[in-house]
């Protein structure tokens, strides 16, 4: 199955996709990697692994449009059957994302709907939540609002920082992300208007897995 993966910095669940296809876990080929900012450190992941990289500033372009529809032709010249956000902070247009309906995944640091938006570390622990984790969702025109296909939680504890909690969030990102992957390359999840067939059958709420206690660092 063809993807292509938009970035913005380092890369890191990029780098759990590249290792999970490398050990024959997802049959995939990452087509390209097309980064928003120059220099960043999953520009240099995805060269390593031998994958073509592409880089386009959007601060080049006149209006957030013009940066989408340049965007979108450079996607579409790879012809991916599924696009995938890993860290890409920007805001995409309505047209954009029409374009990509059903094969357009992303994944959000916190456990949808709680804390869309940025900061969802700090916010979780300032409201005294006892988990917090990520969501793969596909992405729908509401920001971070897509149907959410699985979440990854994590116990919050009292004396955690905000970067203590994101590098434990961070460890379960790179096992959802892999696993959404694989089920969409098996046919196994789709998107129906707005809602989520599993095994073509209807998902009334988000699938989960939680981090063992014996793996939290």
């Amino acid at each position: 199955m063809a993807v292509v993966v938009l970035i913005s910095g380092s890369g890191s669940n990029l780098q759990a996709i590249i290792d999970a296809t490398q050990r024959g876990e997802l049959n995939i080929e990452i087509k390209a990697v097309i980064s928003n900012r120059s220099g960043v450190k999953g520009l240099q992941r995805a060269a390593d692994a031998g994958i073509p990289t592409e880089t386009l500033d959007h601060k080049r372009f006149a209006s957030r449009p013009a940066f989408d529809h340049t965007l979108q032709q450079h996607i579409d010249h790879y012809q991916p059957t599924l696009l995938i956000l890993a860290g890409f902070m920007r805001i995409l247009t309505t047209e954009f994302v029409r374009h990509y309906q059903g094969r357009l995944l992303n994944i959000h640091p916190s456990l949808l709907p709680k804390y869309t938006g940025l900061n969802t570390h700090q916010r979780a622990i300032e409201a005294q939540d006892s988990e917090h984790g990520a969501s793969i969702h596909f992405v729908t025109e509401e920001l971070d609002g897509g149907p959410v296909i699985l979440q990854g939680k994590v116990p919050v504890k009292i004396t955690d920082t905000p970067a203590q909690l994101a590098e434990r969030v961070l460890q379960v990102e790179h096992q959802i992300y892999p696993q959404v992957i694989q089920w969409f390359s098996k046919g196994k999840i789709q998107l129906v208007g707005n809602h989520i067939l599993f095994d073509q059958k209807p998902l009334q709420s988000p699938l989960n897995l939680t981090m063992e206690e014996n793996r939290e660092q």
